[in-house]
């Protein structure tokens, strides 16, 4: 989720196992992990997780690239959290039919909703290429040779393995800080269908409040369909005559609940750690990164909420990207804290320093791994890649002006007579009913103001000097010209991109004057970040070796993993957490909401939980209706939707957060303190029975 510039030079990592610490690949599990896992609970037969078509991975998805989900039903049903599936209720909602705030079911195959761009992804296989790579020359090659090396590889064996299966396509990718490559095989589906959804107000009980805290009543789910070509089973894009798809495998979903210290395990797509990286780079991304974040998203989230709480219309277009704005700018403040508060980067030193006293008595990659090169690298790509992310977030993701200008610069579809270059133009679509103009005007100004007060002048986009002479530096004034006279913000307008007029518009030659700003942090900070690359690989390495006698697991990349732990409570304010929340908690929350907005709910979801008896969703030990749980299981942002099983690889809940507590579980495992929060499968399956009535649906899963 957070990759941006560190993406660029693949700033991975990886850690060490310390009992229930790692993100592990399936294919290659370390038997040592699976002993401690059977010692734990786990029942399962080694072969069962990852070999043959019964194997647990089948019924595991990564879903439409941003979160995990998990199958459960013989015709395609997939559970996975209500925030991965919250732009595909928003996207099918309006004021008069609100499936964000009112809740959707559909009571047949026919009224489930197909969604555009969205897709769930099986892995078929998984290997090691690394030796291949090798005999390739992947040691001699410069990082554009490498890229153009995995480019054709990954092609051919694409092409070898739609011979199996035309629809399968193969993604290779670096592990180990790219000391290892994998190539992973997958099969898409691209029919994906809106099945059933609670209201907003469950789905997302206690909002910011509560998130990334514990306890939590969160009933965090939705429901979709796969659907497959009617003839093979297989992928197909949207049709009507396609029908619901039968997996080879499926997760049988329990009643039977959780006990404390019982065996617990996430299968999932987690996306970014950096477990590995240097107390340098742990700096750079307190520094220059987090801080950045949180500071920009703070002021850019209070206009949004203003303006969504005055307009449901405005609302229901920025519901989702407030969501995803504000998820992150509270974990980069709580992973500053936990930084500071744990003495991560002394830490990390401190292991550091016996590395180089290791490596002075082996020799192991002399005058390859130079810790004072690297300190002296990362100090000087500070300055660029804090003005960096304070571009990037203060500009370049800011407002549909800004959006489209960029568009402009990066070259979009030349409409027109193709012999007459006077007559050829650019066209945006009208995308009106995605955003609101009064709300972009407002943060666009803010944000222009921000990136200002916060970067030296040499960093400054050729239009402040505007701003600056004609307007004052109003940049309120600023902006309403720009919306006022701009061509690109006119609905069907046609920009004949070789008139005058388009070449003096003003927010063409914002986005020019933006691209021309990030060209020159590029350039500065590319003369350092290739050198860090191969620093931090190299750091990976020797851990490698010099731990050589544990296992160990590569940091997350968005490839499927598995975490394995406990069910627990921890020490929260020197006080027992407690393991799980009861119905009772979350009406005490309830009773709260005219302080607290984020604790509203419909008056019918007070009358549910506020049950004498809740029948079988009843936990037989405690005589309570469990809403959610903890575990110490290994996530990270991708983990949403995984499923959670027991010892039996039954599903007994969805994960769907950590805990504030260790928010730089990122960068550092903390095992006393990181844990999984997720929700219970009987809290999902009471909500469809008792609020949406969905016997089909809970007659399909026969949960057990």
């Amino acid at each position: 989720m957070k990759k941006t510039i560190l993406s660029l030079i693949a700033l991975l990592g990886m850690g060490t196992a310390h009992a229930d610490e790692g993100m592990w690949t399936l294919y290659n599990l370390p038997p040592q992990v699976y002993e401690i896992m059977q010692n734990e609970g786990f029942t399962m037969p080694y072969n069962d997780l990852y070999y043959g078509e019964n194997a647990l991975k089948n019924a595991v998805v990564n879903f439409s690239g941003y979160c995990s989900g998990v199958v459960v039903s013989p015709d395609g049903l997939v559970f996975t959290n209500h925030h991965c599936g919250f732009e595909a209720i928003r996207s099918h909602s309006t004021v008069e039919h609100d499936y964000m705030l009112n809740g959707f079911y559909a009571k047949t195959y026919a009224e489930e909703l197909p969604n555009k761009d969205m897709f769930v992804s099986f892995m078929i296989d998984q290997r090691d290429i690394t030796d291949q790579l090798e005999g390739l020359g992947l040691s001699t090659k410069s990082e554009f040779d490498l890229e153009i090396m995995l480019d054709s590889l990954t092609n051919a064996m694409t092409d070898s393995v739609k011979r199996i299966d035309k629809t399968y396509h193969v993604s290779i990718d670096p592990f180990y800080e790219g000391n290892r490559y994998y190539a992973t095989t997958y099969q898409d589906f691209t029919d994906l269908r809106l099945v059933f959804t609670i209201p907003k107000s469950m789905g997302k009980f206690g909002g910011e409040t509560d998130n990334w805290m514990w306890p939590r009543q969160t009933c965090d789910f939705s429901v979709f369909r796969i659907y497959a070509d009617p003839k093979t089973n297989g992928p197909a894009e949207y049709s009507e005559d396609n029908v619901p798809y039968h997996p080879k495998r499926w997760a049988q979903v329990s009643m039977q609940g959780y006990n404390d210290r019982d065996f617990a395990m996430t299968i999932g797509y987690p996306g970014s750690t950096e477990r590995y990286l240097s107390s340098y780079g742990i700096k750079q991304m307190r520094d220059c990164e987090n801080s950045v974040r949180a500071q920009v998203r703070g002021v850019k989230q209070e206009i949004m909420i203003k303006h969504m709480r005055a307009s449901e219309a405005v609302r229901i277009k920025y519901d989702s990207k407030y969501a995803q704005s504000s998820n992150y700018w509270k974990n980069s403040i709580g992973m500053n804290k936990c930084i500071d508060s744990i003495g991560i980067i002394n830490q990390k030193a401190a292991f550091e320093q016996k590395i180089r006293q290791w490596q002075d008595s082996t020799g192991f990659l002399k005058y390859k791994l130079d810790f004072d090169k690297m300190a002296n690298l990362y100090a000087k790509n500070a300055e660029p890649v804090r003005s960096f992310y304070y571009l990037y977030e203060s500009l370049m993701s800011t407002s549909e002006l800004v959006k489209r200008s960029l568009q402009l610069y990066r070259g979009m579809e030349v409409l027109g007579p193709e012999d007459k270059p006077n007559k050829q133009y650019h066209l945006f679509k009208d995308n009106s009913d995605e955003w609101d103009e009064a709300l972009e005007k407002e943060v666009l100004a803010a944000m222009l103001k921000t990136y200002a007060e916060n970067v030296t002048e040499n960093r400054l986009p050729a239009f402040y000097k505007t701003i600056a002479a004609k307007y004052g530096n109003n940049y309120t004034a600023y902006v309403n010209d720009l919306y006022k006279k701009s061509m690109i913000m006119k609905k069907d307008k046609k920009l004949y991109f070789n008139k005058k007029a388009y070449k003096k518009d003003m927010g063409v030659q914002m986005g020019i004057d933006l691209y021309d700003v990030l060209v020159d942090l590029r350039q500065e900070m590319a003369e350092s970040l290739t050198d860090i690359a191969e620093q931090e690989k190299n750091l990976c390495a020797a851990v490698l070796r010099m731990e050589q006698d544990m296992p160990h697991y590569s940091d997350a990349n968005f490839t499927m993993r598995l975490s394995y732990g406990q069910v627990g409570e921890y020490l929260l304010n020197g006080q027992p957490s407690g393991y799980y929340t009861t119905a009772e908690s979350i009406v005490e929350k309830m009773d709260k909401a005219n302080r607290i907005i984020d604790y509203e709910a419909e008056p019918i979801m007070r009358e549910l939980l506020s049950a004498k008896d809740f029948g079988p969703y009843t936990d037989k030990r405690t005589g309570k209706m469990q809403l959610c749980f903890l575990t110490n299981n290994d996530i990270t942002g991708g983990n949403s939707g995984s499923p959670m099983f027991n010892g039996k690889g039954e599903l007994i809940g969805l994960a769907f957060d950590g805990n504030w507590d260790s928010l730089s579980s990122d960068i550092f495992f903390d095992k006393q303190l990181a844990r999984c929060i997720g929700v219970d499968i009987r809290f999902v399956l009471f909500m469809m029975d008792k609020w949406g009535h969905a016997d089909r649906l809970l007659r399909e899963i026969n949960a057990k």
